[in-house]
């Protein structure tokens, strides 16, 4: 059997105010030309199919639209809610779907029927876990004792093994920070305080355990589980990273092969390092695009000038790396305070991986107007 495993698709989200909705419709179209290329029997979206509980309506309808092109072909669906969706939204798109062709998952429940397929090998029960924080799990799947990720997936998996046939091979699908996984720095943590990580024993039995969460590709402690990575990267700490989706061969005893299946950026995300006349010097180009400036002093204007050559720059520092380090204290203006709307700012974009957009701007404003009007009368 072949599966097409793929996961953090976090369609609606935008690189440092840029919008990726071009970028992310081109990854879905590569996700339907591998379907059609391979025919896999299942298509697996291991959570964060959108970027935020409230996704924009042009990325609710970029996803419709992928899942009636799917339904076109053989290929049946796996889909879980992460730790960005909102779960009553991933869960309300089962509901007329074919139980036979489509498993999708948004709300945790204390049963995990698996959805069942066949090759020549036999059964193979699928299991989708959505994502769920401790506080919500220990209602849904009826258990007061869960304290931590780990103990959600424990409990989840507990309930997956009761349901799976004998015989059948087990393949998990699902959404965590597994122990001995490399972060990026946009992944938005799993647990406030205490323990986020999983111990991969927790999926113990299962012949293919395939994850979301992490945004690179790769395995954890074993082959068989298997982050495959987001489709595109999504912050300057991924520059220049192999994004892939992963087709999965499952034999009689377990995953037979895996394949690594590249995709090709519509637009790449690249860390430039030079003067300003070196960097204008090279090929114009539609990539996003992070420099580092190396002259003497700061050019005039710099982050026009480079836009000119690259429209979709959204991040510029000056190293001035060949200034001593005592000239550069010497010259160095005094810290300026730190503008309590940027923090704000920083602290919304930690939080749920995006800024405050323009209506919420107005409102931060307006508050630490009325705050600082205060402090004035006091």
């Amino acid at each position: 059997m072949r599966i097409l495993h793929t996961a953090d698709l976090h369609l609606g989200r935008q690189f440092n105010g840029l919008s990726l909705e071009a970028d992310q419709q081109d990854a879905l179209d590569q996700v339907l030309a591998a379907i059609h290329a391979h025919g896999p029997e299942l298509l697996i979206v291991a959570g964060d199919v959108f970027d935020r509980a409230q996704p924009p309506a042009s990325a609710q309808r970029q996803f419709n639209d992928f899942l009636r092109r799917v339904a076109a072909t053989k290929t049946a669906v796996a889909i879980i809610s992460g730790n960005h969706d909102g779960p009553d939204r991933i869960e309300a798109m089962a509901a007329f779907t074919d139980p036979a062709r489509a498993l999708i998952r948004g709300a945790a429940t204390a049963e995990e029927p698996p959805m069942l397929l066949h090759d020549a090998h036999g059964p193979v029960a699928v299991s989708a876990l959505p994502f769920v924080y401790e506080h919500a799990a220990r209602e849904a799947l009826g258990d007061p004792s869960i304290a931590t990720p780990h103990d959600v997936i424990a409990a989840q998996m507990a309930a997956a093994r009761r349901a799976v046939p004998e015989g059948a091979r087990h393949v998990v699908v699902a959404h965590a920070f597994v122990a001995g996984g490399a972060a990026g720095e946009t992944e938005r943590p799993l647990a406030v305080g205490g323990i986020e990580t999983v111990d991969a024993a927790a999926f113990d039995g299962a012949h293919y355990v395939a994850l979301g969460h992490l945004h690179r590709p790769q395995h954890v402690t074993a082959p068989h589980i298997r982050y495959s990575g987001a489709p595109l990267a999504f912050g300057f700490d991924e520059a220049g990273a192999a994004k892939s989706m992963s087709l999965v061969e499952l034999g009689p005893e377990g995953v037979a092969r895996i394949e690594e299946l590249p995709f090709t950026p519509l637009r790449a995300v690249r860390l430039l390092r030079g003067t300003m006349a070196e960097l204008l010097a090279l090929p114009q180009s539609d990539d996003i695009v992070a420099a580092e400036l190396t002259d003497d002093a700061p050019p005039v204007d710099p982050m026009r000038r480079l836009r000119e050559v690259f429209p979709n720059a959204c991040r510029l520092t000056h190293l001035r790396s060949l200034r001593a380090p005592e000239a550069k204290s010497a010259l160095a203006a005094p810290e300026r305070p730190a503008d309590p709307m940027e923090v704000l700012g920083g602290f919304l974009e930690t939080v749920r991986g995006i800024g405050p957009d323009a209506r919420e701007t107005e409102l931060l404003a307006r508050a630490l107007g009325a705050l600082k009007r205060k402090e004035d009368e006091a």
